[in-house]
């Protein structure tokens, strides 16, 4: 039986906490998860560092609060959709009628790499819906961009207040019409310069041999691996599902290796793709998936021209 403000509610129940002090944060978040403890519900916090301590020492000594390590939880979009839908399922086959959480992405997120964060906050209404599961996800609006309180709004159907009200948001948009938007990504400063590479129509070969000949040993040898596996599936869908001509550049910078993949198609007929593996509601490659798992940042651009997809490994932050 669910219960508090997801009383009623079957699905995935979705919400935001934008504050602007401690004590906002606190008086919606102590509350939320008094109330799972309360009613003998899976109760979880994925906030980290600083925040955390702070919820945690807002609550009573040895409150059976589970606290996760936020910032291990956050490292990618697709690795974060993969593991709490590992955690929910547990707690589902455990028993669990309602399971809370309140998480917050790392502040380095709400940069240049926001993109493939806003598709995440959209995609988990699709992607967590067949679990009980009531959920905020915390901004705090000092730190936050204007822009991304934007997609804050549009990706989360309901907000939490520090008065205890549970409004829905009338910006929201469903996941589909919002994943299928053209989102401009962040330039990346080394896309300025010349590239290093400049392929059109490249074999997987070639492909493979200019990330590596772009190596110089300044990044772990595991991300240029992922890089090269990462680029050559990129060019290999190109090629399979897109619309020639395809191009391929490469910057190589002081702490990263960026790629990008252009072709004259729509991209990626699934909204979903990269984010969620076959079998988790979408029907996209594996080997976008693959690229979401293993790169420092993907980012997908529906443009007039085609469909651009940007690798980065590295240090994506700039």
């Amino acid at each position: 039986m669910r219960t508090g403000a997801a009383a009623g509610h079957t699905g995935y129940f979705h919400e935001a906490v934008c504050y602007d002090s401690d004590d906002d944060l606190l008086a919606v978040a102590v509350p939320f998860l008094l109330g799972g403890v309360a009613a003998g519900e899976p109760t979880i916090v994925g906030l980290g560092g600083r925040t955390a301590e702070l919820v945690r020492a807002a609550l009573p000594a040895g409150c059976p609060v589970t606290f996760l390590p936020g910032g291990s939880v956050y490292a990618r979009p697709a690795g974060a959709i993969r593991s709490y839908r590992g955690l929910l399922a547990d707690h589902v086959a455990g028993g669990a009628a309602q399971i809370r959480i309140i998480g917050q992405l790392p502040v380095e997120a709400l940069g240049v790499t926001w993109d493939w964060w806003a598709r995440y906050e959209s995609a988990i209404n699709h992607a967590y819906d067949e679990f009980p599961l009531w959920s905020m996800c915390a901004y705090d609006t000092r730190v936050t961009p204007p822009e991304v309180l934007g997609d804050v709004l549009r990706t989360h159907p309901r907000t939490a207040l520090p008065d205890g009200r549970h409004v829905p948001n009338s910006q929201y948009v469903d996941p589909v019409p919002y994943l299928s938007e053209p989102r401009s990504p962040v330039p990346d400063p080394v896309e300025r310069t010349v590239p290093r590479a400049d392929l059109l129509d490249p074999g997987l070969s070639e492909a493979r041999r200019a990330v590596r000949d772009a190596d110089r040993g300044h990044l772990p040898a595991q991300d240029v691996d992922d890089l090269i596996v990462a680029v050559s599936e990129a060019v290999a869908n190109a090629h399979r599902h897109g619309h020639g001509p395809v191009r391929m550049r490469l910057w190589s910078g002081a702490d990263r290796i960026v790629v990008s993949v252009t072709d004259s198609g729509a991209g990626p007929k699934d909204p979903f793709a990269g984010l969620l593996a076959a079998g988790d509601g979408s029907a996209g490659g594996l080997g976008l998936w693959i690229a979401h798992q293993s790169c420092n940042h993907v980012a997908l651009h529906r443009h007039r021209d085609g469909f651009t997809i940007r690798l980065t490994a590295g240090n994506p932050h700039h």
